[in-house]
């Protein structure tokens, strides 16, 4: 639908000229201003707000807290530094890893949501 408006308005001849008749560059430079415009509203907006999002949920993660790592570790926040965590995973095992592998953090007894989604088809049957 819009692509067919875009060729539409494409074609059509330049307001007081002739068919066939050069644009001047004015029309072009509109053109890529609404490409540029429509390219930052879909792409780059969203992808700032998620990277906001994540910045601040990394910053309120605290001792105590279970968490879920990019390797597919949870556990235990025991110690919170500056660009890592200190991570029980078992009895008198701890592990540090860095913030930015931090996917999601869970509430006690919250299951990650991606074992949420392959549990409950199989706990149905």
């Amino acid at each position: 639908m819009m692509l067919t408006m875009m060729t539409l308005i494409a074609m059509a001849p330049p307001p007081g000229g002739q068919p066939g008749q050069a644009q001047g560059p004015g029309f072009l430079i509109g053109w890529i201003a609404i490409m540029i415009g429509i390219f930052y509203v879909m792409i780059i907006r969203p992808q700032r707000r998620r990277e906001k999002e994540r910045q601040d949920l990394l910053k309120a993660i605290k001792t105590g807290d279970l968490v879920l790592f990019s390797g597919g570790i949870i556990g235990t926040v025991a110690n919170v530094k500056e660009k890592t965590f200190v991570l029980k995973i078992a009895d008198k095992t701890k592990v540090e890893v860095l913030r930015g592998a931090v996917t999601q953090v869970l509430n006690k007894d919250e299951l990650p949501t991606d074992i949420e989604q392959e549990v409950a088809p199989a706990s149905s049957k």
